[in-house]
């Protein structure tokens, strides 16, 4: 798909100056652009870049000052990189505007759609299922019975949400994503044997959230596992039942959160932490990577480690295992000439 630089300068409110029709058809970084990409300078260091860059238009702010001439078109706005921003999310929303319905699908006679939908191939819709409007669902998906979609969602190809689902509205679930698997509940019969518990709950998500690639999220044993709104999950991410993630608390990728522990709004979980069971961690908290947590943690906490504690105990002792061989010498040093001492006392 083609745009003219006017075209895009209409949509930024910006300022052509150069050949308002000049086409791009697709993005490049600065020092990458060719001939038909558009692509945007904010950052000073990458001034040089302008001068050299192939590509068709460019995007400045208009406080720039041109040392000499350029080859792209140039559109000039208030912020370069907020106008390149909102230019992506445009260009996104065109590259995924699919609608109508693939074949081969399924969708059960009990089934409720919305207005403007998409349905992929090979896709699947259960009995009961209510969706909303707009909402996109990418082939191969499996949308289980009796599940919620609420408006302006996006499912990716290959996601599969088991029965009982409720999602709330613009949310997007990213490929290879598994919502309502059983949760990880076994009890050891009097043989030592190990027989499931039967999972019976659900999963809540709320308004725009996001969950990336690959991730799980369990149904609960009872009530429902919650992920509050504005939560942004990363790519696997492993949510055991019952667990609730409160308002827009962000999860980098790896994440493993054990059952029925409760996570506060606003907080900061870095890659691969681990989190046991059963525990409260309250609301704007940050948690470093590959950071464990064994126990419940206040409002406002940094912590690192594993197990984790505090932040500034964290870096004070890291200063003292980095040193603890010189400190380990000094001490043998120490104890030698206190040996030496009482040697010398006794004669």
């Amino acid at each position: 798909m083609k745009f003219t630089a006017q075209q895009i300068a209409d949509i930024l409110e910006g300022e052509v100056e150069g050949n308002p029709n000049e086409e791009v058809s697709k993005l490049s970084k600065i020092e990458e652009g060719e001939k038909g990409s558009l692509t945007f300078l904010s950052n000073p260091k990458y001034n040089t870049y302008l001068y050299t860059t192939n590509a068709s238009v460019a995007i400045v702010n208009k406080s720039f000052l041109l040392e000499k001439k350029v080859t792209p078109t140039l559109i000039k706005v208030e912020d370069a990189y907020k106008s390149f921003s909102k230019l992506l999310e445009f260009y996104n929303e065109v590259k995924n505007n699919k609608q109508g319905r693939e074949q081969p699908h399924y969708i059960s006679a009990s089934a409720k759609i919305g207005e403007n939908e998409y349905l992929g191939a090979f896709s699947y819709v259960g009995e009961n299922v209510v969706i909303g409007d707009n909402v996109k669902i990418y082939p191969n998906s499996y949308i289980g019975d009796n599940t919620i979609i609420g408006d302006n969602c996006v499912i990716f190809s290959g996601v599969k949400i088991y029965s009982e689902t409720q999602i709330g509205n613009n949310c997007k679930i990213h490929s290879g994503c598994i919502i309502g698997s059983d949760g990880f509940g076994f009890a050891p019969n009097e043989k030592g044997e190990f027989t499931a518990i039967p999972q019976i709950g659900n999963v809540i998500i709320e308004d725009n959230v996001d969950i990336g690639a690959a991730s799980t999220i369990d149904r609960a044993t009872l009530g429902s596992t919650i992920i509050r709104k504005g939560v942004k999950l990363d790519n696997q991410i492993q949510i055991a039942h019952n667990v609730e993630i409160g308002e827009n608390t962000v999860i980098a990728s790896q994440t493993g959160i054990a059952g029925s522990t409760k996570i506060g709004k606003n907080c900061m979980i870095g890659g691969q932490v681990g989190i046991v069971g059963h525990i409260k961690i309250g609301d704007n908290v940050k948690i470093l990577a590959q950071a464990g947590i064994s126990k419940n943690v206040k409002n406002n906490e940094i912590l690192n480690g594993s197990p984790a504690f505090k932040i500034q105990d964290f870096t004070k002792s890291y200063v003292y295992f980095r040193n603890l061989p010189k400190i380990a010498s000094s001490l043998s040093k120490i104890e030698k000439e206190l040996q030496a001492q009482k040697i010398g006392n006794n004669e």
